[in-house]
C-alpha cells in the first residue's frame, strides 16, 4: 500500500511497531522523498496532520495474534480511537482494514457484507475477530456522532511477496514447508475452504474504496471468490514448488472457520473492482519470492509484544 501511493506522489507518513513487519519491506522507499517512517505504536496517540489514515494496525495471522492476545484487542479498540481521534482532529478520511474474520464460522455462504456472523465471544481467536468487530463499531459511531468520513473493507485471506513465513498463515506455512522438504500440515482432513487474494488485487481494492467519492457505502468485502479446499491448497503449493513432501494431518484448531468465501456484489457494483490474478500465478510469484529470502532472518513471534 505504502508501496502504491509513494509512486503516485502522495506524501506517506508510515507508523509501524514492528512486531509482524520487517524494515526491509519498505527499504526500497526509505530514499524517496515523500515517503517517512515512524517505529510507533498506535494504542500510543499520535499527532499528525494528515488528509487520509489507513488503519491497517493488528497482527492478523493466529500465529501472531494470539501470542498477546490483550494486546491484539488493545491494537483494534484503543488504536482504532486514537487513529479516529486523528481523523476527527484533521477533517481526514480513514479507512478501517477489517476482516472476514468477523463473519466467524459463517451459516450463511457466501458472505455477504448483510450478514452479522457466527463469532464465539469467549475463543482463541476472538482477540483478533471480537477487536475488528468492536473496529467496526467505533468507525460507525464516530461518523454517525462526528461526522467522520469513514471507509471499512473486509479484507479475506491475502497472500504474495513480503508475507511473513513464520506467521502461521496456510500460504506462507505450505510453501516454508516446500521449500524446505518438511511435510506439510493440514488440519482435519483438510475440507475447510478459504478464498485467497493476491496483494496486488487487495491494494487495488483497498485503494478504490479509499477514494470512491460516492460517500460511505457500508462496509465492502475485498477478497477472491475463488474457493479452495486447504487440501487443494497444498497439492498445488507441492506442483509448484516441486517438492517431494507429505501431508501431515493435525486435529483441527477451535473455532476455525469451516467455509470461508465473500460475495464481492457490492465491490463490482460501486468500485467496479474484482480480483485479476488467479491462484496458481499468485502462488508462483510468491513462491519466487519466498526462495529468495533468508528465513533465519523472519522470526516467530518473541516477547516484545507488550
Amino acid at each position: 500500500m505504502c508501496e502504491r501511493l509513494v509512486n503516485e506522489g502522495h506524501d506517506v507518513i508510515c507508523l509501524d511497531n514492528f512486531f509482524t513487519a520487517q524494515k526491509s519491506n519498505v527499504a526500497h522507499l526509505l530514499g524517496r522523498p515523500n515517503f517517512e517512517l515512524i517505529r510507533h505504536d498506535v494504542t500510543v496517540p499520535i499527532f499528525l496532520e494528515v488528509d487520509q489514515i489507513y488503519h491497517m494496525a493488528c497482527p492478523a495471522a493466529p500465529g501472531h495474534y494470539q501470542f498477546n492476545p490483550i494486546k491484539t484487542i488493545k491494537t483494534s479498540v484503543m488504536g482504532s480511537i486514537n487513529m479516529l481521534g486523528m481523523a476527527k482532529r484533521c477533517g481526514a478520511r480513514i479507512l478501517l482494514a477489517s476482516t472476514s474474520e468477523i463473519y466467524g464460522d459463517p451459516l450463511i455462504h457466501p458472505q455477504p457484507e448483510s450478514y452479522w456472523g457466527n463469532v464465539n465471544t469467549i475463543g482463541l481467536r476472538s482477540c483478533y475477530d471480537e477487536g475488528k468487530r468492536v473496529a467496526e463499531t467505533l468507525f460507525m459511531d464516530y461518523h454517525r456522532m462526528n461526522k467522520v468520513d469513514v471507509r471499512i473493507v473486509r479484507i479475506f485471506n491475502t497472500y504474495g511477496p513480503r508475507m511473513h513465513p513464520y506467521d502461521g498463515r496456510v500460504v506462507s506455512n505450505f510453501i516454508r514447508q516446500a521449500i524446505q522438504g518438511q511435510p506439510i500440515t493440514i488440519f482435519g482432513e483438510g475440507e475447510q475452504t478459504r478464498s485467497f487474494c493476491y496483494r496486488d488485487d487487495l491494494v487495488e481494492g483497498i485503494f478504490r474504496l479509499m477514494n470512491n467519492e460516492d460517500g460511505f457505502i457500508g462496509p465492502v468485502n475485498i477478497g477472491n471468490p475463488g474457493e479452495f479446499t486447504i487440501r487443494e491448497l497444498a497439492e498445488l503449493v507441492i506442483q509448484l514448488t516441486g517438492a517431494n513432501v507429505k501431508l501431515e494431518k493435525r486435529p483441527l484448531p477451535p473455532d476455525d472457520p469451516t467455509r470461508r468465501q465473500p460475495d464481492i456484489t457490492l465491490a463490482k457494483k460501486h468500485l467496479e473492482w474484482e480480483p485479476k490474478i488467479p491462484l496458481q500465478q499468485g502462488l508462483q510469484q510468491t513462491i519466487d519470492w519466498f526462495r529468495s529470502i533468508d528465513f533465519d532472518h523472519y522470526r516467530p513471534p518473541t516477547p516484545n509484544f507488550v
